[in-house]
């Protein structure tokens, strides 16, 4: 199942894909997709819907991020080798885990907003893992049962609130609009493996990141469990795989940064596309 949530930002209701690519409103079955309506026993309810049942929905609607109340958004950084060389870091011998802010979610075609005095916007194509079920101290065999699903993430980061501004990286990475997640939640039944698939980026028509999920130097089974290790995780909770070589900060001989009036386009195959306008501060 493709999953997601429409209409005006904090008033988003649940929908689903049908097989046309229509959308069908959900907001007569379940309240939101949300950690109270992610858990397996949920999702195998709306599976056995027929969608066509579904009240339309106009397809001019917003589309919103798709999941909502998400209690912790946690990402990993430097998760593939050729991103952490373009960095001039090593790779890591364990994951590295931060916190991005949950007000920093935004709907996957809202306006990516600069923040006040940034001059190093950059963005980052990521695979999201989305929790379906409370886990604590899970093995990596198992870690993939308490997947709900996955979607596209743009990690999008201020560098020089990140890495010169002292601290933690979650400064560089928590500025409103900087979460851009959807435009579906695409249930583990659909994706045969998370290690396969294609990640792409561009900015004003070009590319700059062009990977595969395939490359990560921690799987999602890893990280699942990995980061179970440290935290109980609960429905609805999301984690950020880290992204591959391309970002702007990472751009020879001069990196490039994100101006206004710019647009950003990401995917990830079968997951979806996010296209995003750069606006300035307000």
């Amino acid at each position: 199942m493709k999953l997601l949530r429409f209409g005006p930002k904090g008033l988003e209701k649940p929908g689903m894909l049908d097989d046309q690519g229509y959308i069908r409103d959900l907001s007569g079955i379940i309240p939101d997709i949300d950690g109270e309506t992610l858990q397996n026993s949920t999702l195998s309810k709306l599976a056995e819907l027929n969608a066509v049942d579904l009240p339309l929905v106009d397809e001019n609607v917003r589309i919103g991020a798709c999941v909502g109340s998400v209690g912790k958004f946690i990402c990993i950084g430097l998760n593939y080798s050729d991103h952490a060389a373009e960095a001039g870091m090593p790779i890591p011998s364990e994951p590295i885990i931060f916190f991005k802010a949950t007000s920093a979610i935004s709907g996957p075609n809202d306006d990516v907003m600069i923040p006040l005095d940034s001059k190093k916007t950059d963005w980052e194509v990521e695979l999201g893992v989305v929790i379906g079920e409370h886990c604590r101290n899970i093995s990596e065999k198992e870690a993939l049962e308490y997947v709900a699903g996955y979607c596209v993430i743009n990690d999008l980061s201020e560098r020089e609130f990140q890495l010169e501004r002292e601290g933690q990286w979650v400064k560089g990475k928590s500025a409103d609009t900087f979460g851009p997640i959807g435009p579906w939640l695409v249930t583990r039944d659909e994706v045969t493996d998370p290690q396969q698939l294609r990640l792409k980026l561009s900015v004003d028509g070009k590319c700059y990141q062009n990977g595969s999920t395939d490359t990560m130097v921690f799987g999602v089974a890893h990280l699942v469990s990995y980061v179970s290790k440290f935290m109980s995780l609960q429905p609805g909770d999301i984690i950020s795989t880290g992204t591959p070589p391309g970002v702007g900060i990472g751009q020879k001989p001069t990196p490039i940064y994100l101006q206004p009036g710019q647009h950003i386009s990401l995917e990830i195959e079968g997951l979806g596309i996010q296209n995003q306008k750069v606006i300035s501060y307000k």
